[in-house]
């Protein structure tokens, strides 16, 4: 749609139909729905009757830690939309902007020449193979990125699968925004989505997750029993749809980007879901790699240049959340004593609370926050 809408001609290939659901935890923070407002979107977003997140709440156990993050670009709310209704309405964005839109269309190998990457072959269901040829191929195909798996590019600053998940839909639990619990070996969260349901998702340490496939749905039920007010709510409730497990979550990041290539979103660079920030920070890297590949079509930087600096740039902005998070979903091992010693004095300060939400929201950034001066400020309060 970005690369459409500054004059460039794209074609977009997709192996699924739309409307489409995928496993994700769907969920889009203030910057995210900022970058609909740039694009125009947000206006549809909020019409589609996916109710706005403007609180965010941390329930630790001896202590809860909730507040209203900042806003962004004037932008002061989240939402949680399914992905049936986002990504329909992403690719219908794509499609007015001018992209070639081929749906059901399986890509089965990378065309290469002289190791540039030229082009791709694949197919239409039930149709006849056939190969398209372009400047860039981007792969915007997730964390099993079939571009990814054929160019192998390097990785780094990997963190091994921690904290798998698996969750529902449930009508009848109310959820009053981002939500989330942590206990020990388990942690869980709610958030409101569209048609009145609340996604619920609950995750465990890998050996517990192993031991829960044969029952997903009493370990689902027993584990909320940490949560007694969640659970409560959830077995009065209904559930609306199966379950959805999310397994192998590594983190890592890739390089983005090769001859003829480039990746982007959770292709090229991917973190625990426990902080909700996938969607989100693929929206901002596709703005990125626009800014970067429109520079180079239009001639005003070298290939290498601008996709070097998309990395950098890529790479700087989500390093801390990335470290943070992995932090976070490590739930068999308690904080450090200092962290635990921080978080129980942010929990006394609302101010601090507003800022600790702010930077789960991705609206105040990390160092500011975890800033020595400011880190004295709160532990004095």
């Amino acid at each position: 749609m970005l690369l459409a809408r500054r004059g460039h001609r794209v074609l977009l290939v997709d192996r699924a139909t739309f409307p489409s659901d995928t496993v994700s935890t769907h969920f889009l923070h203030a910057p995210g729905v900022a970058a609909l407002e740039r694009w125009g979107l947000r206006d549809g977003l909020a019409a589609s009757g996916c109710p706005p997140v403007r609180t965010y709440s941390f329930d630790f156990g001896p202590f809860t830690i909730s507040g209203s993050p900042r806003a962004i670009d004037g932008v002061d709310e989240a939402y949680c939309p399914r992905r049936t209704v986002l990504d329909s309405m992403l690719v219908e964005a794509a499609a007015a902007a001018g992209v070639e839109v081929r749906q059901g269309f399986t890509v089965e190998e990378l065309v290469v020449d002289d190791a540039t990457v030229v082009g791709i072959r694949g197919k239409q269901a039930g149709g006849a193979p056939v190969e398209e040829r372009a400047s860039v191929v981007i792969g915007a195909d997730g964390r099993n990125s079939m571009v990814a798996k054929s160019v192998q590019p390097e990785e780094y600053h990997t963190k091994p699968a921690v904290t798998p998940a698996m969750y529902s839909y449930w009508s009848g639990v109310e959820s009053a925004g981002f939500e989330v619990m942590v206990r020990e070996r388990c942690g869980m969260a709610a958030f409101p989505t569209h048609e009145d349901l609340t996604l619920v998702i609950v995750g465990l340490v890998e050996e517990d997750f192993a031991a829960a496939r044969g029952d997903l749905e009493g370990t689902f039920l027993r584990t909320l029993e940490f949560a007694p007010a969640l659970a409560a709510q959830v077995r009065s409730g209904t559930r609306a749809e199966r379950f959805h497990t999310a397994t192998d979550l590594r983190g890592y990041f890739r390089r983005p980007f090769g001859p003829g290539w480039a990746l982007v979103g959770d292709a090229g660079y991917h973190l625990h879901p426990i902080t909700a920030q996938g969607i989100t920070d693929a929206f901002v890297d596709a703005e990125r790699l626009t800014d970067a590949l429109d520079a180079v079509f239009a001639g005003r930087s070298a290939y290498d240049e601008a996709m070097s600096a998309y990395q950098s740039s890529r790479d700087e902005q989500v390093m801390p959340m990335y470290e943070m998070t992995f932090g976070f979903a490590q739930v068999d091992q308690p904080p450090p004593p200092e962290t635990q010693q921080l978080l129980a004095a942010v929990a006394r300060d609302q101010s601090a609370m507003d800022d600790f939400v702010s930077v789960q929201a991705g609206t105040l950034p990390i160092p500011e926050f975890f800033d020595p001066a400011n880190v004295g400020r709160i532990m004095s309060t």
